[in-house]
């Protein structure tokens, strides 16, 4: 059987005779001939070509425009040089640096990356070895690279690799420039048009010289240091997930000054297949069960988890009665606010211009704590790219303090332009620090929180739709709720809706319409008069739609935290039931 016999997408026939046709390995070749005896996963594999999203490049390895493999690495890496060229039409000499995390073929991705940089005549910083995320960004900046690439698809299960392309300030691509360069790629038709060897001169191996200018970064952003030397025996559980926070999450506690920090050996090898957990997510329960059945062998103090390129940290702490609980990204990252608030404000450190940054369906409360020390907070779209572009727009002018995504993403000081499990892990171990000195535990200093800013509880539901079929079921969704919202949730009235892709907010009950001036995004935001926020959301990364909900209430007292909780968590379920979710 040809391909003009079977029963696909045209876009898919055409791109896969391109590749039969092309100068391919025989092997790839073999492989999409194989996939003919299959052709859902032809149609899977070729019907479109792999899109720049909030995450970059991210897909399922395997042959295919639509898959993750060294020609879709080498076109996309064309496509990227060839921008970057066109941004920067003056210069003598281009530069990028490259890193990856432990996902299979992520080393051979990057070795790509760096001959396809070098054959367009970039001089290419290669790291030796396996990095975490937030080193790359750094190191764009140290060496006044033009661009840089980091090989990962962060927290995706294992069969998923994927590529995050980075400018020259080190925070990934924003528009234009995410939109731009695809459409580079886009023009190039074959693979004659890479340029895949020459100049191979030009790609420096670095590693440990950029190491130590990184921690030591993360070294000045410490508040109380004398904490850490009165503390330093706090019980750390640490998880890498078999990632690359092992490389540099642990050494960065040593030099701290914390002295009992136990790794989950299970877990401390760098590994693609990812063996001991279904999912290398530290958002998920069964990617903690091991570090949270070490902190009850051991009794420890606090507990957390990097995903596989450790920009990303998961917390679990010890409640009063002994049991743990996992704590969700946005309260990690309001008990972050609040630690370093209140240090600012004890040494007299906040100031006219201070800020922070979170996203539009990250909680409220963060913006709570910041703005009752008079810390001005600005809201950006899902993604730390966003927050990125923000300090840059900023940067001169105002004072960036620190930033957050309710998805396990925190960023302190703006020496790295994305999120940084490193240095957030260092922070919630001082914050540990300090629970300790007051004679309190990191649960403690939640629900201090809660009581003292309001009980906020959040929850996610994701809808996977899978192919392409998903992907327009997934656009009929979002446009089924734009032309006919819901009027009331859970017996409350939608009081306010905002669409970030035509840029309105309106209020509901008096019809006016106001322009948000943040860049058009397809999400769907629905206010309720009893304070409940709803967002609506595809990914950007993976073939899903995201219910993010918000809902609040009052905490008297710290004995009251679990009936609250209780309450709230009926509240969201209701809310879930009323939409149709469960």
């Amino acid at each position: 059987m040809t391909l003009s016999e079977l029963n696909i997408d045209a876009s898919a026939k055409q791109n896969a005779q391109t590749w039969l046709d092309g100068d391919y390995d025989e092997a790839t070749k073999q492989a999409v001939r194989d996939l003919m005896s299959n052709p859902n996963e032809l149609n899977e594999s070729f019907y479109r070509n792999l899109e720049f999203g909030t995450g970059g490049l991210r897909g399922i390895m395997g042959v295919g425009t639509n898959r993750m493999n060294r020609y879709t690495v080498a076109m996309a890496t064309q496509g990227l040089a060839n921008y970057v060229r066109k941004c920067f039409p003056n210069t003598e000499k281009f530069k990028a640096v490259i890193s990856h995390d432990s996902r299979n073929h992520s080393c051979e991705f990057a070795e790509i990356t760096a001959h396809v940089l070098a054959a367009n005549g970039f001089h290419v910083y290669l790291f030796e070895a396996l990095r975490p995320t937030p080193e790359l960004s750094f190191a764009v900046r140290h060496f006044g690279c033009h661009t840089g690439v980091m090989i990962t698809a962060s927290h995706n299960p294992k069969e998923y690799n994927g590529y995050k392309a980075y400018w020259d300030d080190g925070c990934q691509l924003t528009e234009p420039h995410d939109v731009n360069v695809i459409d580079e790629v886009l023009k190039i038709k074959e693979l004659k048009d890479v340029k895949l060897s020459g100049n191979d001169d030009e790609i420096e191996l670095v590693g440990a010289n950029v190491d130590e200018l990184y921690m030591r970064q993360i070294e000045a952003n410490s508040l109380h240091p004398e904490l850490i030397r009165q503390y330093p025996d706090v019980k750390i559980v640490y998880t890498p997930l078999h990632g690359t926070g092992v490389t540099m999450i642990p050494r960065m506690l040593e030099r701290m000054g914390f002295t009992n920090v136990n790794i989950v050996e299970e877990q401390s090898t760098p590994d693609g297949n990812f063996p001991t957990t279904p999912s290398p997510n530290p958002e998920e329960h069964a990617a903690m069960a091991l570090a949270v059945d070490l902190a009850k062998k051991i009794d420890a103090d606090i507990v957390f988890a990097s995903d596989p390129d450790a920009d990303r940290v998961g917390v679990a702490v010890k409640r009063p009665d002994g049991e743990w609980m996992l704590l969700n990204g946005n309260q990690t990252f309001a008990v972050l606010m609040y630690y370093v608030i209140k240090q600012r404000q004890a040494i007299g450190g906040i100031r006219n211009g201070d800020y922070v940054i979170k996203t539009v369906v990250t909680s409220e409360l963060p913006s709570v704590i910041a703005q009752s020390a008079g810390v001005k907070v600005y809201d950006v779209l899902t993604g730390f790219k966003w927050i990125g572009a923000k300090i840059r727009e900023l940067e001169g002018k105002e004072r960036f303090i620190m930033g957050g995504e309710e998805s396990y993403g925190y960023m302190i000081g703006d020496f790295v332009r994305d999120k940084d499990a490193v240095a957030a892990c260092c922070m919630i171990a001082e914050t540990a620090a300090w629970a300790c000195s007051q004679q309190k535990t990191f649960f403690d200093v939640l629900v201090d929180i809660y009581r003292e800013y309001g009980f906020y509880k959040e929850d996610l539901i994701s809808v996977v739709r899978k192919g392409k079929s998903g992907a327009e079921e997934i656009q009929q969704m979002m446009r089924d709720y734009r032309t006919n919202p819901p009027q009331s949730i859970n017996g409350s009235k939608v009081v306010r809706i905002i669409d970030y892709q035509s840029g309105q907010d309106t209020d509901m009950l008096s019809g006016k319409q106001s322009l948000i001036r943040l860049p058009k995004s397809n999400v769907l935001q629905f206010f309720t008069e009893d304070g409940s926020k709803i967002s609506v959301r595809p990914s950007g990364t993976e073939p899903k739609i995201k219910f993010y909900f918000s809902v609040c209430d009052s905490l008297s007292d710290a004995a009251a935290f679990d009936s609250v909780n209780a309450r709230l968590d009926a509240k969201i379920k209701a809310i879930q039931k009323d939409l149709r979710l469960c």
